[in-house]
């Protein structure tokens, strides 16, 4: 029997992958792929911090700053190799009610605070338990933003004029409604124009940065045909172009714990999206993060973040998938992409003024509606009353209540859910004859061990999952999935011992079954009963990604017969 793998040391957990790449060995053509993917976040990146910014409710300098500072520390300290961090649209309904709330420098507390959670959740080794957000969950929060996101823009879309905007979603769409009168024709026309320019570019030139195309354009016509639209230097005067000095904000007793509450949901959502962010990286390179070696990062980079008058920094799952495509091969692509736009403020800070906030909504229009992962939401819609109940109450309390609370809320209905499923897998069956494997030991007949040999098989791989498979243990099974060091030519799923999958596990399968395909690997699922089929169905784990076997043996031959290949015919005397 093959020993048990060793437990990993404190120094393993939390070794950088920069650390990691390096003693790889990185060369110059290492440098030359890191230096081209960190040139092409930094230009989607550039338009999108200020935008993400301005709609948090501060100026788009503070945008910039977290992407530089943050989106150094994070590259350089994290635990995922192609993690990109900066600030996220997710966070623009939290950053703004704070700064209402406290003003500027309570965000700055608020962020810092955070930071030193995020710091103490990482070291303590919590990483894990964030995990455990449900699939229907995740889904639900994300759409929610993207709706508070789009509804945040309306204003600077249609160039409206209002005096104080509400911040909850009904009283200010009655109030958008009401100063309809005042719509701007020339900013309509710029948003228009920005966001067909973006869907353009992204159709027919998906590799060219679409977001800064778009904005670009819209401030040559703006300012070329003289439009009377609002830009950063009409409102922000601008955005300096050096770094300010780092400057502790106001830390007395009674300023931290007044934004507590605030640094609690930074910190919750900082996790959650960073964690996620890293695990869409792992699905496109294969790779795996260290997720506690993550936290600690994001908390530092939210310190430095603080420090430097940014705002909150996560890991940001757009820009990721960027690098990821783009090419790079480790860290460094996320810390040059920090620098390049550290020389882009630098350079082009008076340009940046010409800017019309109308485009920089557009921006966010777009990323909104990116952001709402619709064909998961129609799916965990029609997969089961459960998981639809999870959804639509965490959707429906982010975009009515509080983000916060639309989480815990959708985490506890799901837990919930999850124990009366587990009271309703316990199955009695009488009058059937028991098979060889579930006679008891003290009958004296002796039992058949499991056929190791059909898990050793170079060709064919067969996985035996036991038990309740849900999101509490979805991570574990992806990850044992993933680091499977061999690539056979077929792997073969045993589900007869599993009595109920949710949605959580069917996408940890279905995320399998992609990178099997990516690897020309075909996959059987063998045993798996009608509900967790229809599960599966449901999720896309269907013919002909994967093929479906009602006995073991059955998907053992087929897929043999898959791999083997055809004996040679003779050659003619």
């Amino acid at each position: 029997m093959a020993a048990a793998p060793a437990e990993p040391s404190f120094l393993e957990l939390f070794t950088p992958k920069l650390i990691t790449v390096l003693r790889e060995g990185y060369g110059l053509r290492n440098l030359r792929a890191d230096a081209i993917a960190g040139l092409t976040v930094a230009i989607v990146a550039l338009p999108l911090s200020m935008a993400i910014a301005i709609a948090s409710g501060v100026s788009p300098d503070r945008g910039l700053y977290t992407a530089i500072i943050g989106g150094f520390l994070v590259s350089m300290l994290g635990g995922s190799r192609f993690q990109i961090g900066g600030p996220a649209g997710a966070f623009i309904v939290l950053v703004a009610a704070t700064v209402e709330q406290h003003g500027v420098d309570g965000l700055l507390l608020a962020t810092m605070l955070s930071g030193l959670i995020l710091l103490a959740v990482g070291l303590l080794r919590l990483g894990t338990f964030i995990k455990y957000i449900p699939f229907p969950v995740t889904v639900g929060f994300t759409a929610g933003i993207a709706v508070i996101i789009f509804a945040s823009q309306i204003r600077e879309l249609l160039g409206i004029h209002l005096e104080k905007e509400p911040g909850p979603l009904i009283p200010k769409l009655i109030a958008l409604a009401e100063a309809l009168p005042s719509i701007s024709p020339a900013a309509v026309a710029i948003s228009v124009l920005t966001i067909g320019v973006i869907l353009a570019v992204r159709r027919w030139r998906p590799h060219w940065p679409a977001l800064l195309i778009g904005v670009s354009l819209a401030a040559v016509v703006s300012a070329l045909l003289g439009l009377p639209v609002e830009t950063i230097g009409t409102r922000f005067g601008g955005i300096p172009n050096s770094l300010p000095a780092p400057e502790l904000p106001d830390m007395s007793a009674e300023r931290i714990a007044a934004v507590l509450p605030n640094a609690l949901a930074f910190a919750l959502l900082g996790g959650i999206e960073s964690l996620l962010s890293a695990v869409v990286a792992d699905s496109m390179s294969g790779r795996r993060h260290r997720s506690n070696c993550e936290l600690v990062a994001q908390g530092v980079a939210n310190i430095g973040s603080a420090l430097f008058g940014g705002i909150c920094v996560t890991g940001t799952i757009a820009r990721t998938a960027t690098n990821v495509r783009s090419g790079a091969t480790g860290p460094v692509s996320g810390m040059l992409h920090a620098v390049f736009l550290l020389l882009f403020m630098l350079v082009a800070a008076p340009l940046a003024s010409y800017i019309p906030l109308a485009a920089l909504a557009s921006v966010l229009a777009v990323v909104a509606w990116n952001m709402a992962e619709k064909h998961e939401f129609a799916t965990l819609l029609r997969s089961s009353r459960g998981d639809a109940v999870v959804l639509l109450a965490t959707f429906l309390l982010v975009i009515f209540r509080d983000l916060t609370e639309g989480i815990l809320v959708g985490f506890g209905i799901g837990t919930l859910l999850f124990l009366h499923r587990m009271a309703h897998a316990v199955e009695i069956e009488t009058g059937r004859p028991l098979v060889e494997e579930d006679v008891a030991d003290t009958t004296g007949t002796r039992r058949r061990p499991y056929d190791t040999s059909e898990a050793t098989d170079p060709e064919v791989i067969v996985h035996r999952i036991s038990g309740a498979f849900f999101f509490g243990a979805a991570a574990s099974v992806g990850a044992v999935l993933d680091n499977i060091a061999e690539h056979p030519k077929a792997h073969v799923i045993d589900f007869s011992a599993v009595p109920m999958l949710d949605s959580t596990a069917a996408a940890t399968i279905d995320g399998f079954v992609r990178k099997a395909q990516r690897r020309g690997a075909a996959v059987y699922i063998a045993g798996a009963r009608p509900s967790v089929r229809r599960v599966l169905l449901m999720h896309g784990v269907r013919p002909p990604r994967v093929r479906f076997r009602t006995a073991l043996e059955d998907a053992i031959a087929a897929a043999h017969g898959k791999v083997t290949e055809p004996p040679p015919v003779p050659a003619a005397a």
